[in-house]
């Protein structure tokens, strides 16, 4: 079946018919065509075929609209892939806040040390314990234990013990030996010093074990160490609601020879802490479900609804300015046969028709 010929109304002149057929019959003007009324004197621009084919122009933008429409697609599975990432990863909130978090702890503080001192005897290694409550513990031994090292010369103490909230030190020193050595060597290396429950989180870097490698062999063996800390309680909560409670410390340290009231010269090792008020909570958190589902679509439509806005504008821009002229200049609902001088209307039947061909005939000459 051929193309349907089409015409503009002209600008002046007399109405006339045309058809597009001879034969058939119904309601067909002269020649079994359609009525198409068209004045005389003028030759209206005949319009381009409906089904003509593509426009070297459109095939040439064809290329450009594939590329498009896949790199739209590559972008939206990067999103994709990066908001699935965001949801599954958890993340780590923190907060900080005045209060004791640890309210059942009976107001103690586990403590772990893990020290070697490589030219002590064992049986010359003690811990002693006091704070400002009036505690003051000498040779303190329960869960605690010291393993020879080096041949037997030096010893490597391990213990486990709790303090108060309260300020205070604990210190490695031969006060609760039977005889005191005439020259003890403090040199030491700290393994670990750590304070409340252990956190092992990758998504926390934290100082929970601030003092842990430090390594003290190359100082005066004489020497007694001051190492001055301050404790901030810490808070880490899961995605389940259970929470343990750590502390983090900062350190300050010096480094001095102490004399005896005999003249003596008795070194140590000591740690001095006191507690800040300020808490320190990490929540583990995951994105919510509905903010998720929300991005997806998001991300699924906007992308290919700004590319047909721009491309729709584009195409009514670039439009042949024929057809732009036709376009305007062809009688409207609203705007024929208000006047003397204004087109005649055709028929309501042919009317919306063609208003809506028109429009879509710009669309189908831009591509």
């Amino acid at each position: 079946m051929g193309c349907a010929e089409r015409h503009f109304p002209a600008a002046g002149g007399e109405r006339r018919e045309s058809g597009r057929g001879r034969g058939g019959g119904g309601r067909r003007g002269r020649g079994g065509g359609r009525r198409r009324w068209q004045r005389a004197g003028t030759h209206a621009a005949p319009r381009p075929p409906v089904c003509s084919a593509p426009t070297p122009a459109a095939a040439a933008r064809c290329p450009l609209t594939s590329g498009v429409s896949i790199c739209c697609c590559l972008f939206i599975l990067f999103l994709f892939l990066s908001e699935l990432t965001g949801f599954i990863t958890t993340e780590v909130v923190n907060e900080l806040y005045v209060d004791d978090p640890d309210k059942d702890s009976g107001g103690k503080i586990d403590v772990s040390l893990n020290i070697s001192l490589p030219n002590l005897h064992c049986e010359l290694v003690g811990l002693d314990i006091q704070d400002e409550m009036g505690r003051h513990e000498v040779g303190h031994i329960d869960n605690s234990m010291r393993i020879p090292v080096n041949n037997g010369a030096g010893c490597r103490f391990e213990g486990h013990f709790s303090i108060n909230k309260v300020p205070g030190n604990f210190h490695v020193s031969t006060h609760s030996a039977t005889a005191q050595p005439q020259n003890p060597d403090m040199t030491h290396v700290i393994h670990k010093l750590s304070f409340g429950d252990t956190l092992q989180v990758q998504n926390v870097h934290g100082a929970f074990n601030a003092l842990g490698g430090a390594d003290r062999l190359t100082s005066n063996p004489l020497a007694s160490h001051d190492y001055i800390l301050k404790i901030v309680p810490t808070v880490y909560e899961d995605k389940s609601g259970k929470q343990r409670y750590s502390y983090q410390y900062t350190v300050a340290n010096k480094e001095y020879v102490a004399y005896s009231h005999t003249g003596r010269i008795i070194p140590a090792i000591w740690f001095r802490y006191d507690l800040s008020p300020i808490t320190v909570k990490y929540t583990e958190r995951r994105q919510p479900l509905y903010r998720f589902i929300t991005t997806m679509f998001s991300m699924k439509f906007n992308p290919f609804l700004t590319w047909g806005c721009s491309t729709h504008r584009k195409r009514h821009v670039n439009a042949p300015s024929h057809v732009r002229r036709n376009i305007m200049s062809s009688p409207t609902p609203r705007s024929c046969g208000r006047s003397a001088t204004s087109a005649p209307c055709p028929s309501a039947r042919t009317t919306g028709s063609r208003w809506f061909e028109d429009t879509a005939k710009v669309s189908k000459l831009a591509r």
